[in-house]
């Protein structure tokens, strides 16, 4: 266990600040486990967790135990920026899913620093040594100023990583919404039936719940690379997300398989062609006259293929709004999104998913775009949405639409998925 942090000597001023110029000439990857080092003979602790967002592709550097640095969240660091208390006391958090209790600072830039698992004094007093907090407090400021000075002038390896983790990120808060969606979806129509008695819908939700929760933890944890998975096993996965749909919902969905044979589907392909089926099956199922579903999966070797179709009125659906995000999300991926409807016959969704990424396009530099429309059009093809588009470029929101309109004028696009295929 942790001794207690008066217990530890307090280092000469002037190793104090040639420990701090250490820490600060650390590498944004490296710091955390350096300040832990340094600050660890003031107050030990079991881990060390810094919360910036200077830093937006990865907002959180962390040194110390695996059991807080794999599992703790950006919701529970946000959750404890917010609770407003600061050093010097000591306050029990979660934080990795659990009670801890740690001692946090923070910094005039907004970051917060998280000791975890800090011991308390022997007679119970939660409060630090007033000479170890304030000194703590000031390396923190410094450490906190060079982390985001480091961010304004990082080289364009750091930037592509933080983009790529964004992107990361931006991925798995999908899959949990659409997740989110198919779970709640699911629960109305059980609760809607009457088909099913209190007690049987009752019992049904419960389990539809319990199912849910354990789909959305494990969607969190998976690996974020861009790993491979087999197309049959993918497909089941859909299977299983939409089971209970099949079940409770009075839909018929019939479920034709790709072949065993066929390629492995990169992460980001399987994950946006279950998250585009589902939301293409819920979109569908609305129509209370859709009471049969078909999907099935095939691959030509270079593409995942993609067919949804409905025993519905058969009438035009393109304008929809749900089927013009599933739109948009094909075309982020360079794929391809139709609807076909037949009076009388249904509607069919065609989608093509490429599995291997096309090399990038760039425009001519002929075309009248100024740099910030540059800057703009280049995130708006990686699937940014104005609102994120504004924060990572230090615009407001207005002005990015501004840029948007300006540069759909000047390619000649009428919308921004014809205008993300094109830039791609």
């Amino acid at each position: 266990m942790p001794t207690s942090p008066s217990s530890h000597p307090v280092s000469h001023p002037d190793d104090l600040l040639d420990d701090v110029r250490g820490v600060m000439s650390q590498s944004l990857l490296g710091i955390a486990e350096a300040l832990s080092a340094l600050l660890r003979p003031q107050v030990a602790h079991s881990a060390l967790v810094i919360f910036t967002e200077d830093c937006t592709g990865r907002p959180q550097k962390k040194s110390g135990a695996a059991h807080i640095v794999e599992n703790v969240t950006i919701a529970e660091l946000d959750a404890i920026r917010g609770g407003g208390a600061d050093a010097p006391m000591v306050r029990d958090v979660v934080i990795a899913g659990g009670d801890h209790p740690v001692a946090v600072w923070t910094a005039d830039t907004s970051a917060i620093l998280v000791l975890v698992d800090v011991d308390r004094a022997p007679d119970g007093d939660d409060r630090l040594p007033a000479d170890v907090a304030r000194r703590i407090g000031r390396v923190w400021q410094l450490v906190a100023l060079s982390i985001r000075q480091q961010v304004a002038a990082a080289g364009p390896a750091y930037l592509a990583d933080s983009r790529a983790a964004s992107r990361d990120r931006a991925g798995v808060i999908a899959d949990l919404t659409d997740a989110h969606a198919t779970a709640l979806e699911s629960l109305l129509v059980v609760l809607r039936s009457a088909q099913h008695s209190d007690t049987a819908a009752r019992q049904r939700s419960i389990d539809i719940a319990a199912a849910a929760m354990v789909r959305l933890r494990s969607v969190s944890d998976r690996d974020r690379m861009l790993s491979e998975e087999p197309v049959h096993s993918a497909f089941e996965r859909l299977r299983d997300d939409l089971a209970p749909l099949v079940r409770h919902g009075g839909l018929d969905v019939e479920f034709v398989p790709p072949p065993e044979t066929g390629r492995p589907l990169p992460g980001e392909v399987a994950h946006a062609a279950r998250a585009v089926v589902r939301g293409a099956v819920l979109a569908l199922s609305d129509d209370a006259r859709v009471s049969r579903v078909r999907i099935q999966w095939d691959c030509d070797g270079s593409n995942l293929l993609i067919g949804v179709r409905d025993d519905g009125a058969g009438e035009e659906r393109t304008g929809t709004s749900a089927l013009t995000q599933l739109a948009g999300r094909v075309s982020v991926l360079d794929g391809s999104f139709a609807v076909r409807a037949t009076p009388g016959w249904g509607s069919q969704l065609d989608i093509v998913l490429p599995l291997d990424q096309a090399p990038p396009t760039i425009l001519p530099q002929g075309d009248g775009l100024t740099v910030r429309e540059r800057e703009v059009l280049a995130l708006l093809a990686q699937g940014w949405r104005n609102r994120a588009i504004g924060l990572e470029l230090s615009i407001s929101e207005n002005t990015v639409k501004f840029h948007v309109a300006n540069v759909l004028r000047k390619t000649g696009t009428a919308s921004r998925a014809e205008l993300a295929a094109l830039a791609r």
